[in-house]
């Protein structure tokens, strides 16, 4: 005779669970074409990169752009998909997506981020991810990279993409985590002080605010809050929820509520619109 245990579904290793409002539900981490390219050879490659950042931010977001063109072409074909890039900053990303076949638009709200590489590019507009100005429904693809924690009430965002991604559409927002070594930016690593230490810190030394202001900029914004957005939101199907840099073999962490917020760095929520 079985036993009751053996009768329920069984959760695959790389599955994760929500908590708090979401409390109990289960996300898959994606197909196993995104799980074969999270190597340990990517990983390190990346965080070599990074490291480039200050020094030559060119060649740092040329590779993070690419890199997030493939990753992005696990989940759904970009040749001639409408790809709508919510903080999409100068333009690395417009040249990855666009080499990927995509017909690409972007949206930022500060001027001098869409300048950066010396001019603002057609299709591009000037606008607040909360309150996105197109239709219900305008794009196949709609996608943001380490916007969420830039914005003072991220889930609306969260909600504004996924309106404007047409039915049968994908929706990818990746976010830098606060707790995690990156996650107050400049300042860290003295955010796990505090927010508001960090900044005050950091004005002190350099003489000058932080470009990110925790407070007005730079929110908290954790694995465990996007989990239970996740859970609570009725106008998509989850398809994935993955740490974005880490290696697969180090998944199994976040399914752990206090060490994924510290080791995922950057969390993935990958969603298919109803």
């Amino acid at each position: 005779m079985r036993r009751p245990n053996s009768l329920l579904p069984r959760r695959r290793p790389g599955e994760v669970r929500a908590s708090g409002r979401g409390r109990g539900r289960v996300f898959p981490t994606g197909p196993r074409s995104a799980r074969r390219r999270a190597t340990w050879g990517r990983a390190t490659r990346l965080l070599g990169e990074f490291r480039h950042e200050q020094s030559d931010p060119a060649r740092f977001y040329t590779a993070l752009a690419d890199d997030s063109a493939t990753q992005l072409g696990s989940y759904v074909d970009l040749r001639g998909a409408t790809l709508l890039d919510v903080g999409g900053g100068p333009g690395y990303f417009r040249d990855a997506f666009r080499a990927a076949g995509a017909t690409y638009f972007s949206l930022d709200s500060d001027v001098g981020e869409l300048s950066g590489l010396g001019g603002i590019a057609g299709g591009t507009v000037v606008g607040s991810g909360m309150r996105l100005p197109f239709r219900d429904g305008a794009v196949d693809v709609c996608y943001s990279s380490n916007v969420l924690e830039h914005v003072s009430d991220p889930w609306l965002m969260c909600e504004e993409m996924l309106r404007v991604t047409r039915p049968g559409g994908t929706t990818f927002i990746s976010w830098c985590l606060w707790w995690g070594p990156w996650g107050g930016h400049e300042t860290s690593p003295w955010h796990l002080v505090g927010g508001r230490y960090a900044r005050r810190r950091y004005a002190r030394r350099h003489g000058h605010e932080p470009k990110n202001k925790y407070g007005e900029s730079l929110f908290a914004v954790t694995v465990a809050a996007g989990l239970d957005w996740a859970a609570r939101q009725q106008d998509a199907e989850v398809v994935a929820v993955l740490p974005r840099y880490n290696p697969r073999w180090s998944w199994w962490m976040l399914r752990v509520p206090v060490l994924r917020e510290v080791v995922t760095w950057n969390l993935v929520l990958v969603l298919r619109k109803r």
